[in-house]
């Protein structure tokens, strides 16, 4: 079980702002058991959620041929094109 002296300093900084969400009642029962088991808020609760779900957004694993095409293109880096290196001038010269 999580409690305060466990917890992310996020949630424990002052409460201020205010969120006001309709559920359904399946929700509700869902998220007041989660509560009653974790000794979270229900705004504790939708925070973890919300982080839970960017950390897998900007997570990638990859496996199997992505995952081996991945690091061959690291090891073994494809020449720039053409494109790239007019691109990269174009940068370079707009920043200059």
């Amino acid at each position: 079980m999580t409690n305060a002296a466990t917890r992310p300093a996020i949630l424990r900084e002052p409460k201020k702002d205010r969120m006001e969400l309709r559920v359904a009642a399946s929700a509700k029962s869902l998220i007041q058991r989660a509560m009653a088991v974790s000794g979270l808020t229900a705004g504790d609760l939708a925070y973890e959620g919300a982080r839970r779900v960017l950390d897998e957004h900007e997570r990638m694993v990859l496996t199997g041929a992505d995952r081996e095409a991945f690091l061959d293109a690291v090891a073994n880096p494809p020449e720039p094109t053409a494109r790239l290196i007019a691109a990269m001038r174009r940068r370079r010269d707009a920043s200059a």
